[in-house]
């Protein structure tokens, strides 16, 4: 790995870390496409390594932050947190399984559509 490449991902993993504390987003939404168009990766490539990166309680600072405020409620959070757990799970047997051209027309719509959703209603 060349220092170029070492610097292009602290500032993928600083963009995805910021806008994660920022707008509450999760990382893939920079990380997948960044890595897909900077590295050359695969879509399962890119989706399994964003996996990776956000095994480690990468969002417990951001977390911390929020909680001191008082911006936390637990008992969604935990509910969520399980359903997430199991969802990721199926939702990962289903995309290996998936060609990689479906992968990314469907993660590209998705952010669309929720980018319109976002400035359009109220």
């Amino acid at each position: 790995m060349s220092f170029n490449d070492i610097i292009i991902l602290v500032l993928i993993g600083l963009s995805a870390g910021v806008l994660s504390g920022l707008l509450g987003i999760g990382g893939a939404i920079i990380m997948v496409p960044a890595l897909v168009f900077f590295f050359g990766m695969t879509q399962h490539q890119a989706q399994g390594t964003s996996l990776t990166i956000l095994l480690f309680p990468i969002g417990f600072l951001a977390f911390w932050n929020y909680y001191k405020q008082g911006y936390v409620n637990f008992k969604i959070a935990i509910v969520t947190m399980l359903a997430f757990f199991i969802g990721g799970y199926l939702g990962s047997l289903v995309a290996i399984n998936v060609p990689e051209k479906t992968l990314k027309i469907g993660f590209g719509i998705l952010i669309i559509f929720l980018g319109f959703r976002m400035i359009f209603t109220k």
